[in-house]
């Protein structure tokens, strides 16, 4: 039986070798896991295959349709797998597109969390004022786009703690990060408001080190790594959209696992 998303007249096989670095970049990039089919390159109805950035479009549109699917399907009460103490890694892995050498440390003495948006008290945060809230530990499985993971042991407030001390208003559909290494983040409110997602302030029972994401860092069980921004200076509840960096380098928004 013939597939129904096999196409009638399949495309010319040129268009595979016409954009070949295209495709290469696109899929280092997650857009697409495991190449282009002929297939796939038809489903992107409209697109002009002569211009590259055109079929760019058409992949970013498949992307953000990708998107709200795992919206729809998130269960924001399911919990992730938690493990043993034992099975933690220690230190945990670096994931940077630099070297660890080249972080630059944040001072905790000087540093603040800023506050911005959806939010009635908007005064900003010392780390020793989110180190008195309720805290929480998870040891939960962290999940990199390039395929490897390990087990780690996160302590912090949760978001949604922290989001309901300041007053935030959580029908927003957003909240934003901004990081001291310029990498922005943002996630979905039901995903921020889940109940192991962590303003995480410690790993393994110690105070997180510079290299991963002294003093403030996101840590959700339900996201891919790059979705859990480290080195957070400021959060910002919206109805706007803003993309993350890697979102405009072409990543998935949701990142969902």
């Amino acid at each position: 039986m013939k597939s129904p998303f096999r196409p009638d007249k399949p495309p010319d096989a040129k268009l595979l070798n016409n954009h070949r670095p295209l495709i290469r970049s696109l899929e280092r990039r997650k857009l697409i896991r495991g190449g282009i089919s002929l297939g796939a390159l038809a489903m992107l109805t409209g697109c002009n295959f002569e211009k590259p950035a055109s079929v760019e479009a058409g992949l970013r549109k498949m992307s953000a349709f990708n998107d709200g699917v795992q919206a729809f399907i998130f269960d924001p009460n399911k919990l992730a797998p938690t493990y043993p103490a034992s099975m933690v890694l220690k230190p945990p892995e670096f994931n940077a597109y630099y070297d660890i050498e080249d972080v630059k440390p944040v001072d905790g003495k000087t540093w603040r969390l800023e506050l911005s948006g959806l939010i009635t008290d908007k005064a900003p945060w010392t780390i020793a004022q989110i180190n008195a809230l309720p805290q929480q530990n998870e040891v939960i499985r962290h999940i990199c786009v390039e395929g490897w993971d390990y087990i780690g042991e996160w302590s912090g407030v949760p978001l949604r703690t922290f989001l309901a001390r300041v007053g935030a208003d959580t029908r927003a559909k957003y909240v934003n990060f901004l990081t001291a290494d310029s990498y922005p983040s943002s996630i979905d409110m039901a995903t921020a408001l889940h109940p192991q997602t962590l303003l995480a302030t410690k790993y393994a029972g110690e105070t997180l080190p510079a290299p991963f994401g002294y003093p403030l860092r996101l840590r959700t069980s339900t996201k891919l790594g790059y979705k859990n921004p480290k080195w957070i200076t400021a959060i910002e509840v919206t109805n706007t959209f803003r993309p993350g960096y890697w979102e405009k380098q072409g990543f998935s928004w949701f990142g969902g696992i």
